[in-house]
């Protein structure tokens, strides 16, 4: 870009900040140059053999937060990433943004090297370096993400003929059954930060994922119930069959409800701020990293309103 054009992309933007740009506080929360080592080694092209030269690692990753933040198709973001003061201003003014197959192709890169988890513990890393540690227990708990069927009469896995949903499943709720995935988070009681996330077929049971750490203390509701965690154990006690529960034990209840409630303001945001309740992915590994980018979104939404950025 040259010098000229630049200048006036930054006098026009100067208008927009005056407004208030929520993605310029966001941009100060994280460090981002200390993702770029973790993005490049996901590339083989810095051999002798060469090869095409990368698009720059932290313009990518920031263009997942933005879709993550705004719900946003990969065309429909190229689009706003060329169009938008903002969002160039988040990204660092960059000569020309990705186009949207080169954001699928990243996307798929990171699902299928599993770096998004490396990602996710780097952030992790930043936050307790800023002193934003556990403190006052965390919370577990999942929450169903709807997906498409397709024909459900047809397999599914390996032996699909459709790709809508490959790695999706059935499983029943009080409202009725539902098809897709589930997302696991463990949230910090304190400064209501997610810790930790996980992603899931909806078939499997919530206690089969423990997200707890040695030393924490654990705040479970009665979906948990038997299954000890890694910390200390505070799940809801669960009346069963010629044992109900005593008055202790509902007492406990009522206290333990009252202190995991934080988890469960997450999937209200992660579905209503972000849109994050229904995918259209197509398989386990894709929908994993929508999530992690999408509690990552929630974590520096919750860091503006402590007033933290």
């Amino acid at each position: 870009m040259d010098n000229f054009s630049s200048y006036i992309l930054r006098k026009a933007y100067e208008k927009v900040a005056r407004l208030g740009d929520r993605l310029a506080k966001i941009d100060q929360a994280v460090d981002w140059e200390s993702l770029r080592p973790i993005i490049r080694a996901m590339y083989t092209n810095s051999t002798t053999l060469g090869g095409r030269p990368n698009t720059d690692e932290v313009l990518m990753v920031k263009l997942l937060v933005l879709q993550s933040w705004y719900g946003l198709s990969d065309m429909e973001l190229e689009r706003q990433a060329a169009n938008r003061l903002d969002f160039q201003n988040f990204l660092g003014w960059p000569e020309k943004a990705p186009d949207y197959s080169t954001v699928w192709q990243f996307r798929e890169r990171l699902a299928a090297t599993m770096t998004d988890a490396v990602l996710w513990a780097e952030l992790q890393r930043q936050l307790a370096a800023a002193g934003l540690r556990v403190r006052r227990g965390v919370a577990q708990d999942a929450s169903f993400i709807e997906a498409d069927p397709g024909q459900s009469a047809k397999p599914r896995g390996a032996e699909a003929e459709t790709r809508r949903s490959a790695d999706g499943d059935w499983a029943k709720r009080p409202e009725g059954s539902v098809f897709g995935y589930k997302l696991h988070v463990k949230a910090d009681l304190g400064l209501g930060l997610i810790r930790a996330v996980e992603a899931t077929s909806a078939s499997v049971h919530d206690s089969r994922v423990d997200l707890s750490e040695a030393g924490e203390v654990v705040y479970r509701d009665k979906g948990y119930f038997g299954v000890r965690p890694r910390g200390f154990d505070a799940t809801m006690a669960r009346g069963v069959r010629g044992h109900p529960l005593c008055e202790a034990d509902r007492r406990r209840n009522i206290r333990i409800g009252f202190r995991r409630r934080p988890v469960e303001r997450v999937f209200a945001v992660v579905k209503r701020v972000f849109h994050a309740g229904r995918v259209l992915v197509t398989c386990l590994t894709r929908v994993r990293v929508k999530m992690v980018f999408t509690c990552l979104c929630f974590n520096l939404l919750q860091l503006c309103s402590l007033g933290f950025v």
